[in-house]
């Protein structure tokens, strides 16, 4: 079993509610995102293409990140296929984010939500952002999602790396990622892509597809299939008597 993501470029409008999803889910701190994009504009007017390509871990199979990793922090889970980080091994050397060619992994210099210990209130009457935080009984920050800390840290430690778990936590109860779920035109699929009789398996089956950076031999797990070809799915309705004649 090894789980992977198929993203169907053709359905993907852009709309980053991916990114919002992951970054609520997790509890990412401003300047991090684990689910992030690659956009490219191409060609001259009249003739312009513009590319939105999302993108996040691709947990692979050849995972140079964990090859990096001088103790082990960053490892593949033999049972998922997941490519997963352990903070309390991690020594913030930052190897990993070197050996990984996609760029999706994160570094946290300074302490995580570090704006919400601020004491200061802006007017006689209103919370302070510590006062929020303590509140709500949140962690880090008062919108803060203590379902995460079930499987990794709800806030990070500074010093420290970090990036997409595929939301193990939500695999864990029988959930898709975050992201996934969020996605208002299914252009996001999710399961198990060593079974060729799963959904992500036969939509890469019939349409092809690629991951990023294949050539490097790092066998990611995110497949992009289909590119975005603009497609009209209607006529729009003429007003009455428009085109008959006299």
């Amino acid at each position: 079993m090894g789980y992977g993501m198929v993203i169907d470029q053709q359905l993907c409008v852009g709309c980053a509610a991916c990114t919002i999803a992951c970054k609520i889910e997790n509890n990412t701190p401003v300047g991090i995102n684990w689910c992030d994009k690659i956009t490219r504009t191409t060609g001259k007017f009249p003739d312009v293409r513009y590319e939105y390509i999302s993108t996040m871990c691709n947990h692979c199979d050849n995972a140079p990140c964990v090859a990096a990793c001088p103790t082990q922090a960053m490892h593949k889970d033999r049972q998922t296929g997941l490519t997963l980080h352990d903070p309390k091994k991690c020594i913030g050397c930052k190897a990993c984010i070197v050996g990984c060619p996609y760029g999706v992994i994160s570094v946290n210099w300074e302490r995580p939500h570090r704006h919400w210990a601020q004491r200061d209130r802006l007017a006689e009457g209103c919370f302070s952002p510590r006062e929020m935080v303590e509140e709500s009984g949140g962690e880090g920050s008062p919108h803060g999602n203590p379902e995460r800390g079930t499987t990794y840290p709800v806030v990070r430690p500074s010093g420290t790396v970090e990036k997409c778990t595929f939301c193990d936590h939500r695999l864990a109860q029988g959930l898709a990622p975050a992201c996934v779920d969020a996605c208002p035109s299914g252009a996001r699929q999710f399961g198990d892509i060593d079974d060729p009789n799963s959904e992500v398996s036969k939509l890469v089956a019939r349409h092809g597809g690629q991951g990023l950076r294949e050539h490097l031999g790092t066998r990611p797990r995110v497949i992009y299939i289909r590119d975005y070809k603009p497609q009209r799915r209607f006529e729009p309705a003429r007003p009455a008597g428009e085109g008959q004649g006299a």
